[in-house]
């Protein structure tokens, strides 16, 4: 599948975990040297004052999800880079209360629900970032957005199974997690029911923040899922609603969040169009108006440090997922497709 003229690629990979994760950053590799590694959120992650906890992490996905940290380690291999420094980088948002991971998701149930999202991320990815078609041994394929030098699993997914996945980034404070939030996002697209994905969350919550929506063909429920430091609060969405980068319902994240005027200004704007009765996704996410920060975010200046390098619709019926994945702020989409379940 190719898109020769956006700003997304497309990557087909497969075999080992070691394999993938080997493939993932060959595919980075370039755009990780060149734009990564002189960001000052690669000097603040990768920080001596980490190293020891990010060994003690380490310790604990090596025990307890061994084939996810043996793609880490093909990751730290296509990289060619160390692979504590990249480990640092993949446990981001559990050693840094504010990381530049934006995003906002719409969540339309129904006998078909559909979810949307938009990516925000740091805005020197735009053109390297790409889609990776994944065929992992043993376990169900899945597409996911990917950045360069980042596992798939914790930006949007659908997979095989019948699973469909958007990730928000929660600014959760004074967190001393012992499980990496994108390790746990990566474990989940291996996941066949959305029992069994809460299973994951449930049994290693001590975590960074994240917002799963999670929805699935044979089980046409979604699920706003918070996690981390500890909790995992899981609501059932029952009307058209819009998530943006900070908890609406977890406990502990209520108190201990960090809520930056863009998430405050898109979540509010996402909230004023549903109230008005727009239900159209991709209108939602392509929003630019509203009297504060807009939801599509394109901006040089952004306050975040985050722009919008995806869209994705995701239409879940009884017999799959109909998707499509937009890379430009206007026109068709870049890529389109239907998974049979």
């Amino acid at each position: 599948m190719s898109n020769e003229n956006g700003d997304l690629g497309w990557l087909t990979v497969g075999g080992s975990p070691r394999d993938i994760g080997r493939a993932l950053g060959q595919a980075g590799r370039a755009a990780v040297h060149r734009h990564l590694l002189t960001a000052p959120i690669w000097g603040q992650v990768n920080a001596p004052a980490h190293a020891s906890r990010v060994a003690r992490i380490s310790d604990v996905v090596r025990q307890r999800f061994p084939a996810i940290w043996a793609e880490i380690e093909g990751l730290a291999e296509g990289l060619e880079l160390p692979v504590d420094q990249v480990m640092a980088w993949n446990c981001r948002g559990d050693l840094l209360a504010s990381a530049p991971d934006g995003c906002t998701s719409v969540l339309l149930p129904g006998d078909a629900p559909v979810l949307g999202h938009n990516e925000d991320g740091l805005p020197f990815f735009r053109g390297h970032s790409f889609i990776a078609d994944a065929r992992p041994e043993g376990a169900p394929g899945f597409r996911s957005f990917c950045y360069p030098g980042s596992i798939p699993g914790h930006t949007f997914a659908f997979t095989d199974a019948g699973l469909a996945q958007t990730v928000n980034n929660l600014r959760f404070t004074g967190v001393e997690a012992g499980m990496p939030r994108m390790v746990l996002g990566r474990a989940v697209l291996a996941a066949t029911t959305l029992e069994a994905a809460l299973a994951v969350l449930r049994g290693n919550s001590g975590s960074g923040g994240f917002h799963f929506a999670l929805t699935h063909v044979r089980d046409r429920r979604i699920l706003s899922v918070e996690y981390g430091a500890g909790e995992v609060s899981v609501s059932e969405v029952l009307a058209p609603a819009v998530h943006a980068n900070h908890a609406l319902h977890h406990a502990y994240g209520l108190g201990h969040q960090i809520v930056t005027r863009s998430s405050a200004d898109r979540q509010a704007r996402g909230d004023a169009l549903i109230a008005a009765g727009t239900t159209d996704p991709i209108a939602i996410l392509r929003d630019e108006a509203g009297p504060g920060l807009p939801i599509r975010r394109d901006a040089a200046d952004d306050p975040d440090d985050e722009n919008t390098l995806a869209t994705v619709i995701l239409h879940v019926g009884k017999a799959g997922i109909d998707w499509r994945i937009h890379d430009r702020r206007t026109g068709d989409a870049a890529y389109r497709g239907t998974i049979a379940c």
